[in-house]
């Protein structure tokens, strides 16, 4: 009995999963920006609100 471990070589991937994994890490990618991008525009939204309610005349 060996105490080593026999792993079989990974399958080839074929050239149409590469692309696709591709596109879906683009798209991820493009998703977590649009996300970010978003957020920070809201928060300089909420921002704007709080400065120009301080400075309101009252």
């Amino acid at each position: 009995m060996s105490d080593e471990i026999e792993s079989e070589p990974a399958p080839a991937v074929s050239a149409p999963e590469r692309e696709t994994e591709s596109w879906k890490e683009r798209g991820v990618a493009l998703r977590a920006f649009l996300y970010i991008f978003g957020t920070h525009v809201f928060a300089g939204f909420i921002w704007l609100l709080f400065y120009l309610g301080g400075h309101a005349d009252k």
